[in-house]
């Protein structure tokens, strides 16, 4: 019992430092924006840093979808990995079954797999979004796709 107290507290400790040091970064990330192509999403860039790898780098946003919020099909020029940080909300990657991630648990996008998310629910859902993409490409390209 004391062992399992000491490990939530210890994960509830990393966890706010995460965040603490995320929200405490330099101001070079882009403010808030609502993209075009969505309803209910808002995304909050947090850091944007090139990486040891040539003409790649890692763009890390808070994406919040509100209550019947939809990011409609779309693609990135690299691969996404999806944190859930509050709510539930569905993804579906082309060509597979729409799935329902709830907070703690986390997704993975190919690079140039066509993806969309959405909220079902009525209360806000929100991911920790890293994308490692190819440096001066555009981050969001909407993607048409048939069901």
């Amino acid at each position: 019992m004391i062992q399992s107290t000491r490990s939530a507290i210890a994960k509830r400790a990393i966890a706010s430092l995460f965040f603490a040091a995320a929200l405490a970064m330099p101001s070079t990330a882009a403010p808030a924006t609502e993209s075009p192509v969505s309803v209910g999403v808002t995304r909050t860039d947090l850091q944007r840093h090139d990486l040891s790898i040539a003409g790649r780098e890692t763009v890390q946003a808070r994406i919040d979808i509100g209550p019947g919020g939809l990011a409609p099909w779309h693609r990135h020029p690299g691969e996404e990995v999806i944190y859930i940080i509050e709510g539930t909300l569905e993804y579906q990657l082309e060509g597979q079954a729409p799935v329902s991630l709830k907070a703690g648990e986390v997704l993975f996008v190919p690079a140039g797999v066509a993806h969309m998310a959405r909220n079902r629910t009525a209360s806000n859902g929100a991911e920790l979004a890293t994308y490692i993409v190819e440096k001066g490409k555009p981050l969001l390209v909407p993607a048409k796709v048939t069901p």
